[in-house]
């Protein structure tokens, strides 16, 4: 292993995990069941990065080389006899190489992805009715954001929330992930939301 490099277990997704995002799981093959309790066990995380090629249940042909840690907040037997996870994501990482271990859980070597701005960077004028939607909408959203402390002037965690929520493209919400600039972030989600004083509202 590299001097800067760390070992993590991965979960390679069919969605793509955002610092501070929500991410609920049920858990039932072994490989998973087992990495649950190390990382409860540990008090550690594990990596989610995006399918790129293969199943969520089997082998993988190919995932995301950025991907973001999930820590587990919460967990319960679920009506079906899975184990249900509510997860929350917190720092992204790079993968520099990736094994599967014989149990099959896929692990990797990754390092740290620091954002271009690492101090919290205030929603700029011109991107405010992005704050203003997500007010209105994450309250709709049912539980799936209560526990996760709303930042409405942090342009990382808007950002963040906006493309977890729009209906694009898998591979657009991962180059969203990839950005390290939260301005930039913003910049790509802002032309398509609508601001409410366009004309076209009337």
């Amino acid at each position: 292993m590299s001097a800067a490099g760390f070992e993590l277990p991965l979960f390679p997704l069919s969605s793509v995990l955002f610092p501070c995002g929500p991410l609920r799981l049920r858990i039932f093959e072994p490989r998973y069941v087992d990495m649950v309790k190390r990382c409860m066990r540990e008090g550690s995380c594990f990596g989610v990065v995006l399918l790129q090629g293969g199943g969520e249940t089997g082998p993988i042909d190919g995932i995301a080389a950025i991907g973001t840690t999930a820590r587990i907040v919460d967990f319960n037997l679920l009506p079906d006899g899975l184990l249900g996870l509510t997860c929350r994501g917190e720092r992204r990482f790079r993968v520099l190489r990736c094994w599967r271990q014989e149990d099959g859980l896929n692990m990797g070597e990754a390092e740290w992805l620091e954002d271009a701005v690492p101090r919290v960077v205030p929603v700029p004028a011109e991107h405010r009715h992005l704050a203003d939607v997500l007010r209105r909408v994450l309250p709709e959203l049912g539980e799936v954001y209560t526990g996760i402390e709303p930042r409405f002037n942090d342009a990382a965690w808007v950002g963040g929330r906006l493309v977890e929520i729009l209906p694009i493209a898998l591979g657009d919400k991962q180059a969203c992930l990839e950005m390290d600039d939260p301005l930039e972030r913003l910049a790509a989600v802002s032309p398509l939301i609508r601001r409410p004083e366009d004309p076209s509202d009337a």
